[in-house]
């Protein structure tokens, strides 16, 4: 049973739709519209279709990521471009199996070959340093809404990439934010 993790084509949206779905079903830090959140970015100028990713096992999808691309605003109004991790979802069956992490290497790796520095992810605080995560308070970057503190995480996929950039995320509209 080897994991290959591929490019998500349209023939997946609905299957996709689904694992989202079934995927933040019990999870009780989420609105549970995980999956309307992907449609409406699928259409977005956020959109990459090269990191919107899906995990088979045996000709099955079995998780998924999605990167957008989200900006951050500092004090004179300067743009600097990030991405969102939204959402990581595999299905409950194959979770713990490691494919959630499979997945966000692959997508990590998959950015910084397009050109892409760093990552912002709202995410569980004890999962993510793992892959490098640090708060985003030690970058000097805040989200545009109440969260705890150790939620709100980044990663800088190239070395420096987030030194000098300070300020507030600003989402794309699709993460219905405002």
């Amino acid at each position: 049973m080897a994991l290959k993790i591929r490019k998500e084509k349209k023939g997946d949206f609905r299957v996709v739709f689904k694992l989202v779905q079934n995927a933040f079903r019990n999870e009780e830090l989420s609105d549970h519209k995980e999956q309307y959140l992907v449609e409406r970015l699928r259409s977005s100028d956020a959109f990459i279709p090269e990191l919107s990713l899906v995990a088979e096992e045996d000709s099955q999808i079995v998780g998924y990521i999605l990167l957008t691309k989200i900006n951050i605003i500092d004090a004179g109004s300067n743009m600097h471009v990030s991405l969102a991790m939204a959402p990581v979802a595999v299905l409950p069956e194959f979770q713990g199996k490691g494919i959630g992490t499979k997945l966000i290497r692959y997508a990590h790796d998959k950015a910084k070959e397009l050109g892409f520095g760093s990552v912002v992810v709202l995410g569980h605080e004890n999962y993510y340093p793992k892959f490098g995560y640090k708060l985003t308070k030690e970058f000097g970057i805040k989200l545009p809404f109440e969260v705890p503190e150790a939620n709100c995480i980044a990663i800088e996929l190239t070395e420096n990439s987030l030194k000098n950039v300070t300020g507030t995320v600003k989402y794309p509209k699709e993460f219905e934010i405002e």
